[in-house]
């Protein structure tokens, strides 16, 4: 029989103490966290997790070149479907997020009053996981989403049609500007209309002419330094009835402000899935 003795219980006691440091309460690991690990998180719900087939987080992040100890500008980052994901990598990994949310006198109309306050809700109920979220605004009149200079990555995520409706798009594009560090990049995720198609300023059906987004970046002094097909979708005619809305997640059955059609077919729509997306990398000059 093996006796064990006092200094092999000591090391044991302090070996399972160190592994018990590891892990929070709720079992999730402690210390540097993979971006593969964020993404795999049990903290995404499951209905956020689904879409991942059509966002494809990994390989976009990993295109826009998100790195451990970086400084990241998320604006109008919505109810939080990349936020989290990337606060908490964040938070593990010795960087810091700022949300550019919307700007307080938007807050009149009860849909983005309830956007915000699920938010923030999600950053207080586990602020461990989240870390140091610092929450500005972005709008029409609204000052620096970010300190100047102070940025590594800022992302305009499915909001740039919001923008150019409301006249902010430029804007928007100058305010990454000025938050981004020399050689910090501007990632873009957003709808793309048919190449050549007539512009339409109030972007009435969600969809965006790349070429005007690669102008407005330019004319700002972005260089446009790649673009990718990550998050095109081949399948997407860009024809809907109700535009962009009509396919997969918002699935709208009828025109905005009306309620549902409960004979609307889906099933054209939801075989196509999301949207077709631009992916696109701008860099601020050194």
């Amino acid at each position: 029989m093996t006796v064990m003795t006092s200094i092999s219980r000591r090391a044991l006691l302090a070996g399972a103490l160190i592994l018990a440091g590891c892990r929070s309460g709720d079992g999730r690991a402690r210390g540097p966290m993979s971006l593969g690990q964020a993404i795999a998180g049990s903290w995404r719900t499951g209905d956020d997790q689904v879409r991942d087939i059509w966002r494809h987080p990994l390989e976009s992040l990993q295109f826009w070149g998100l790195r451990p100890g970086f400084t990241v500008v998320e604006f109008w980052p919505g109810a939080g479907w990349y936020t989290d994901i990337i606060a908490p990598y964040l938070a593990s990994n010795g960087g810091k997020l700022y949300a550019a949310h919307f700007q307080t006198h938007d807050l009149e109309d009860p849909a983005v009053t309830q956007i915000m306050k699920v938010y923030l809700q999600k950053l207080q109920r586990d602020p461990d996981l989240y870390g140091p979220v610092e929450v500005t605004a972005f709008g029409s009149t609204s000052g620096p989403v970010a300190p100047k200079e102070s940025a590594d990555l800022a992302l305009f995520l499915r909001n740039l049609h919001n923008w150019m409706a409301a006249g902010m798009a430029e804007k928007a594009f100058q305010d990454a500007f000025d938050a981004l560090k020399p050689g910090g990049v501007l990632g873009v995720e957003e709808h793309r209309a048919v190449p050549g198609s007539t512009p339409d300023i109030l972007v009435s059906d969600g969809y965006v002419l790349e070429s005007l987004v690669v102008q407005i970046g330019l004319e700002v002094g972005f260089q446009l330094e790649a673009s990718s097909q990550i998050n095109a979708n081949p399948l997407d005619t860009k024809d809907h009835p109700f535009g962009v809305w009509t396919l997969p997640p918002v699935r709208r059955s009828s025109p905005r402000g009306q309620p549902p059609d409960p004979t609307f077919d889906h099933r054209r729509y939801d075989a196509i899935g999301e949207s077709d997306r631009m992916t696109l990398r701008f860099r601020k000059p050194l």
